[in-house]
């Protein structure tokens, strides 16, 4: 059976190909073998297979093998037929021979395409150069009723690629190594914040109170407790009493859920990394958001060097820092303190076509007119620092300015990747925040809420402490160059699909 025999094109294909696989599971359980077999033992990946055996010269044998993998091609009709055989490493040749393979030889004709096969035999080099195994014994380990995505159409198919990701991953090698890179970017984060000396902690998923952002939540309910619950949306105010409990360093990797459009940085459920340490500052949070991103360049991509939408992009410590104040004023033509004025900020925003309703706060109409003058110019990693304390009722403010705090957001590639803060530990001062916030409600529904019970553990007393958060899939979309948040979410979220 050819590959491209196997290769529906139109509906009408694909239903026949699956009547035919049917046809040859049933042909294969009346010879006896079980097509969703148990447990098989192998004793190599393809990857350990093609080191092991490097040096093979043609013609020479190896030792034997037990591989387990699924069926990517099949070539040969006769006496001799070569398949490759693909793992999540890699892919080798399997070479059947009917005289080595008796009874069973016939039977390789109800294998198809995308079967998972156990296989055993010797490993050798062909003429040709070709790394194989020659099969003295093979078993389905799982049929496949479903014929693989075509090798074109499916790569176009944007659809396919995110409602159906099982099947992007069994065709694609490449979206199979994002999501490797992905899992070992976190266990190097891991590696790096616990030799840091940091805990790992986990917070509550359902809250009674949306706080530790600006963002409009999702809604459910607890029925015995006729309770309204939240999803959260940040971790922080939670790991900050882990601080005021004396757990003076701790981080949390865990899903956030805020109820906004979806776009090619944003989707409605995703991984945030919030850590926070006692007796440090913003600064140190510098250092460690550096440490984090050096971490993974080293550990997982072997380079500080990576592509992303066509622009070349160090990612070698020390970053660029930057205040908002410096960038507003060169690249809108009025900083911080300018701003502050009405007339002024009308003015930049009509020249900018930035709308801002009436009631938009000095900070807000700054953040406004920063993301539509200097954002996209912010393409090399660069800490933007000193926010306005409106958009910031978390962060500590500056004691030679109030109007500002002790934060910074980094930029790369014009998309904001961490976010932090010299936290503020003023329960006074904090109180007066959510209140100030509290005001804002009927014109802006993302308004932190007043949280009684953090603004008690405030009362126990908080260490200075410097708080980060990293949005781990934009850092995933930077480091393996990847346009949207969705090629690095294994199974976003889509709309639910129409039938016809």
């Amino acid at each position: 059976m050819s590959e491209e025999e196997t290769t529906p094109q139109t509906e009408e294909d694909d239903s026949e190909h699956r009547r035919v696989r049917r046809a040859n599971l049933e042909a294969l359980r009346d010879a006896g073998m079980d097509p969703y077999g148990e447990r098989f033992d192998r004793s190599a990946t393809v990857a350990e297979i093609q080191q092991r055996y490097a040096d093979l010269e043609p013609d020479q044998h190896g030792g034997v093998a037990r591989l387990a993998g699924r069926i990517a091609s099949q070539r040969g009709q006769g006496k001799v037929m070569f398949w490759d055989l693909v793992d999540v490493t890699g892919k080798l040749q399997l070479y059947f021979k009917i005289d080595l393979l008796a009874d069973s030889y016939e039977l390789l004709r109800k294998v198809d395409l995308g079967d998972v096969l156990g296989v055993e035999g010797s490993i050798f080099r062909t003429r040709r150069g070709e790394l194989s195994l020659q099969v003295t014994s093979w078993r389905v380990l799982s049929k496949a009723l479903r014929p693989p995505p075509d090798k074109w159409k499916g790569l176009r198919n944007v659809e396919l690629k995110y409602r159906q990701r099982y099947a992007d991953l069994l065709h694609n090698a490449e979206v199979r190594q994002t999501f490797i890179q992905r899992s070992r970017i976190l266990s190097a984060i891991r590696r790096y914040l616990d030799g840091l000396g940091f805990y790992e902690v986990e917070t509550p998923t359902m809250t009674s109170l949306a706080g530790g952002a600006a963002a409009r939540p999702f809604i459910t309910h607890h029925n015995a407790l006729d309770l309204q619950l939240y999803l959260r949306i940040a971790t922080e105010l939670y790991l900050k009493r882990c601080i005021v409990g004396g757990l003076e360093k701790v981080y949390e990797i865990g899903r956030i859920f805020r109820n906004e459009g979806i776009s090619t940085r944003h989707n409605p459920e995703f991984t945030m990394l919030e850590l926070y340490q006692a007796y440090t500052d913003y600064h140190g949070m510098m250092e460690i958001t550096e440490g984090i991103i050096d971490c993974a360049c080293r550990e997982v991509l072997g380079t500080h060097q990576v592509e992303f939408a066509d622009r070349s992009i160090s990612l070698l410590p020390p970053f660029r820092r930057a205040t908002m104040d410096e960038l507003l004023r060169e690249h809108a033509g009025a900083g911080v303190h300018e701003l502050r004025d009405e007339k002024r900020r009308r003015e930049l925003a009509e020249k900018f076509e930035v709308h801002l309703p009436v009631k938009t706060s000095p900070g807000h109409a700054m953040d406004k007119i920063f993301e539509a003058t200097v954002q996209e110019h912010l393409i090399q990693p660069t800490f933007v620092l000193d926010y306005p304390v409106e958009l910031s009722p978390l962060a500590k403010r500056q004691t030679e300015d109030s109007g500002l705090t002790y934060r910074f957001e980094l930029f790369c590639c014009g998309s904001e990747i961490a976010n932090a803060f010299s936290e503020l530990n003023d329960p006074d001062d904090q109180r007066v925040r959510f209140e100030e916030q509290q005001a804002l409600k009927d014109v802006d529904e993302e308004a932190h809420p007043l949280d009684e019970d953090f603004l008690t553990a405030l009362e126990y007393g908080m260490p200075p402490t410097g708080g980060l958060g990293i949005g781990i899939d934009r850092m995933i979309m930077l480091l393996t160059g990847k346009p949207s948040i969705r090629d690095v979410i294994l199974f976003p979220l889509l709309r639910p699909r129409q039938e016809g």
